[in-house]
């Protein structure tokens, strides 16, 4: 009777374990189970996912310009004198 309640104490600790790992390791263990899956997948184009992920990453970039269409550029490189300047538009 004592290996038994031996066995399932020990049982118990592992299980214990394995979830206090799943729980402090969790976004480190996701990213490496996508990973995995990525690599497994025989569908999967990395150049597919580098394209998604700059236009993702852009509008997160903290160095990304501000001003990111031309139209609302008040300075316009190579426009002669007589181009007028956009009061509404004003430098930081």
């Amino acid at each position: 009777m004592a290996a038994i309640t031996s066995a399932l104490i020990a049982i118990a600790g592992v299980v214990l374990g394995w979830i206090a790992i799943e729980i402090a390791c969790k976004p480190c263990l996701e990213q490496g189970r996508e990973a995995i899956d990525r690599s497994l997948n025989p569908d999967y184009d990395p150049d597919d996912a580098v394209s998604a992920t700059t236009t993702t990453n852009n509008n997160n970039n903290i160095r990304a310009p501000l001003i990111t269409s031309e139209s609302d550029d008040p300075v316009v490189v190579g426009a002669s004198s007589t181009t007028s300047y956009d009061s509404s538009v004003k430098p930081i």
